[in-house]
């Protein structure tokens, strides 16, 4: 299968200003020449676009699951539109593809079925979904609910990979969070788009060549070894 919804994508972030260029103070009080805020898909069109390259992504890894879980908050809906674009996917070839969805409450409710989570029941193999991994947090979390109800996270499925090492400029992380997710936890990280994917895209528009050299001198700041 074609890979191209790749650079698909980071132009489909750019029009939609998701992606920018410029420069940007990160929560870790790096000073960043681009910015991804996946929060920014905030449209009917564009999260059904964001959630048929999801689902891309996941058809192309190649991995066996049964169903989705999409922590609390911004897991949710990418879940719910995911599992919405698999079956619209499916039914296009003639299938009938259903894909379960789970997610969470942040808070347990104590009335009515209670507890926290909702959706299908987790069972068999579990795709987490989120838009990137940062601190890990709520992979940790998300992993532990899962196998807590008897079921196995099989893979984390997330829009952006910044390939970025974590730690002070001092002590700089050997590897990136996606990459420490892949070691604890002994599972693949899929995404729709990696930092490679950026550069590509960038390279072929000349008007941006400023921002590409910055993105570069960032990747060799902050980058790990591809």
């Amino acid at each position: 299968m074609s890979t191209t919804f790749r650079t698909d994508f980071v132009r489909f972030a750019l029009e939609e200003g998701v992606l920018r260029f410029g420069s940007f103070v990160t929560k870790s009080g790096r000073v960043s020449p681009y910015f991804f805020n996946a929060g920014l898909f905030n449209t009917g069109r564009s999260v059904g676009r964001l959630a048929d390259f999801y689902a891309q992504a996941l058809e192309a890894s190649g991995l066996g699951y049964d169903m989705l879980f999409g922590p609390a908050y911004k897991g949710i809906p990418l879940a719910t539109a995911t599992s919405v674009a698999l079956a619209s996917r499916s039914a296009a070839r003639g299938g009938d593809l259903e894909v379960p969805f789970a997610y969470n409450r942040k808070e347990a409710k104590d009335h009515g079925e209670g507890g926290v989570l909702v959706g299908a029941p987790l069972a068999g193999k579990v795709v987490i979904i989120d838009d990137v991994i940062t601190a890990g947090t709520s992979v940790r979390e998300s992993v532990a609910m899962i196998r807590d109800a008897g079921a196995e996270p099989c893979a984390v499925l997330i829009a952006m990979d910044r390939m970025e090492r974590a730690g002070s400029d001092d002590s700089l992380a050997p590897h990136s969070a996606v990459e420490e997710v892949q070691q604890r936890y002994g599972l693949p990280v899929i995404s729709i788009a990696s930092l490679e994917d950026i550069l590509s895209v960038l390279a072929e528009r000349g008007e941006m060549e400023a921002y590409r050299a910055d993105v570069l001198a960032y990747r060799a700041r902050y980058g790990v070894t591809v």
